[in-house]
């Protein structure tokens, strides 16, 4: 089993049920709904085949929400021509300029600061501020071209407090936990503060407090990049969303970013993923180029928990020849000695009796040459503290709550599975002979294993080696 996960969107190319199970059956193990495109009977429709592909595949299959933010878009009616030079007004709303650009968001205008950039469409065309009006603002275009309604926009150098959920999102959101997806993710976020607001939203909304779904930010802005230590402190999950963060920085630190930041969730024992145009070829190709090849095998080989395919198995002509393909770069790799951890990565930022006892059974586990870590966990914290060492023992990781279960499908190397039970020599009983059956343990093997807190239990964890019988 490959231990580095796949996330991939699920769009018009592959949301019927045959094409989600082939593309189950070649690697992935989260679904994400992209809730910047359809509809909620569209994403529901997808939902509820995802539900019954878990139940065939007797596996966990995370389900993530992935909602649109404070995305600013062009709000002119009609497309028309800037050229290198021209100055133009900017404003959110129509003045009697004869050429101006309006974006669709109030208070963007007047947030704007004499120095700034404009980025358009994807950053083809980019303009930057020269003078600062009342309630719009004068910017002289670097470089030209058609601006198009609709196309997005990015302000690299502005700070925007719009919060991380908007109007559209909260209705979206109330949506998704109302089908009880696995994961929320968010767009656009500059703070951790954002996060935080977020949480609490999802507890009203479910009206608890656990068994929550698990909050994704996208890094995608640059005042995310200046605030990432708060921010993952504050998340579950990072992605590092390539895609915008290549347009709001230099293209040439982007990478340099994406390592960084995969470093700091390992050390903080996050989980974290890497998104966008991975295999982008593949949208239209049967084979990926070499450069996205190397691209896969370097975050494999930095050691994220997850990659992610967008356009390439939502829309693409080649779904599920992307998943096989990303499937065959993560094995290969994984194989290699070049996806070997190297020590400073377990240095961990968490200190806790906890955290100490998820080192010292991973040190045992090595010292002992043991086949395989089994842990049991109601939240899920034991199987991501320990995944945050990269053991090269099989994980195996036990749980009675069915949310947890499904959450452990972004986890790098941990294979789920859900009990009932909760009596603790049944479920080391009941892991090792399903184990057996599958052929992954046999008789003489050495196994660390690790009990977490019972309720009502007064001890934080039980670790011991045990022989399989």
């Amino acid at each position: 089993m490959k231990k580095t996960r796949i996330v991939a969107t699920i769009g018009p190319a592959s949301d019927s049920k045959e094409n989600m199970k082939k593309i189950v059956e070649a690697g992935v193990n989260v679904f994400r709904l992209n809730f910047s495109h359809g509809t909620h009977e569209s994403h529901k429709k997808i939902i509820d085949l995802a539900k019954e592909l878990r139940k065939e595949i007797k596996r966990p299959l995370g389900i993530l929400a992935d909602l649109q933010g404070p995305r600013i878009r062009v709000g002119n009616a009609e497309p028309f021509e800037i050229a290198k030079g021209e100055v133009i007004s900017v404003s959110d709303q129509k003045t009697t300029d004869e050429k101006e650009l309006i974006i669709d968001s109030v208070r963007v205008a007047s947030a704007l600061q004499v120095g700034e950039r404009i980025m358009i469409e994807d950053g083809v065309m980019r303009l930057k501020v020269v003078e600062k009006l009342e309630n719009s603002v004068k910017a002289e275009v670097l470089n030209g071209g058609t601006i198009k309604p609709r196309k997005g926009i990015n302000l690299p150098d502005t700070k925007l407090h719009f919060g991380a959920v908007t109007e559209k999102d909260q209705c979206d959101l109330e949506f998704a936990l109302g089908e009880e997806v696995d994961f929320i993710a968010l767009s656009f976020v500059s703070n951790a503060q954002e996060v935080l607001e977020t949480r609490e939203q999802i507890k009203k909304i479910l009206g608890r407090k656990d068994s929550l779904p698990q909050i994704i930010v996208k890094v995608e802005r640059k005042e995310a990049i200046d605030n990432i230590d708060e921010i993952i402190a504050a998340t579950d999950v990072v992605m590092v969303a390539r895609g915008d963060l290549g347009i709001e920085l230099a293209e040439s630190k982007v990478i340099l970013y994406q390592k960084e930041i995969i470093a700091k969730c390992l050390t903080a024992a996050k989980t974290v993923i890497v998104a966008t145009q991975m295999l982008d070829s593949m949208i239209s190709n049967p084979i990926p180029t070499r450069a996205e090849v190397s691209d896969v095998t370097n975050a494999v080989i930095d050691h994220t928990d997850a990659v992610m395919l967008s356009g390439e198995s939502a829309n693409g002509k080649y779904p599920i020849e992307a998943v096989e393909t990303m499937t065959q770069i993560i094995t290969d790799t994984e194989e290699s000695p070049y996806d070997d951890i190297n020590d400073h990565f377990q240095d961990n930022a968490v200190h806790s009796d906890y955290a100490s006892i998820m080192h010292s059974a991973h040190e045992m586990a090595m010292n002992a040459k043991a086949k395989a870590i089994v842990l049991f966990s109601e939240s899920g914290v034991s199987a991501r503290m320990m995944a945050h060492h990269r053991p090269e023992q099989m994980m195996l990781v036990g749980t009675h709550n069915p949310k947890t279960y499904n959450q452990m499908a972004i986890v790098w190397g941990a294979r789920a599975y859900l009990f009932e039970t909760q009596d603790r020599e049944e479920l080391v009983t009941t892991m090792f002979e399903l184990n057996k059956a599958a052929g992954r343990l046999v008789s003489g093997d050495k196994v660390v294993v690790i009990l977490g807190r019972v309720p009502g239990g007064k001890d934080i964890a039980l670790v011991g080696i045990r022989i399989v019988e």
